[in-house]
């Protein structure tokens, strides 16, 4: 159960991500280009169909969709570096939290010295 919930995580994660970066648009975007394809290929040759689809001079409705969305995202979706900075610093802090020793409690007894030295001359090999 623990490995099913684990991986919805994962998936949520992933998908966030894709949405934030704004993949959703390149989705629906392949999605419209896949349906003017085909349909342009019902009157014209796949080659023909594939230029129509690719000029940008044919664009379907999906297609204004997507332009009028992606705007819209770069009028309002202006996400500044600060952000970013303080977040990736609190994540490292909560990831790898500062560990303080006290020096006044360090004991230099507590280190032992190495009393043997290294063979001389080295050992053969057997």
């Amino acid at each position: 159960m623990k490995a099913v919930v684990r991986r919805l995580l994962q998936c949520l994660v992933v998908v966030s991500l894709i949405v934030a970066i704004g993949g959703h648009w390149a989705f629906v975007q392949s999605v419209a280009w896949v349906g003017m394809t085909l349909s342009y290929s019902k009157t014209d040759s796949l080659l023909v169909a594939l230029q129509k689809t690719l000029s940008g001079q044919h664009p379907c409705k999906l297609c204004k969709i997507v332009d009028e969305g992606k705007k819209e995202e770069q009028k309002h979706g202006t996400f500044k570096v600060e952000h970013l900075e303080f977040l990736q610093l609190v994540t490292t802090l909560a990831v790898y939290p500062l560990v303080v020793h006290d020096q006044a409690s360090c004991d230099p007894s507590e280190f032992t010295a190495l009393s043997a030295s290294p063979p001389k001359p080295p050992p053969r090999a057997a």
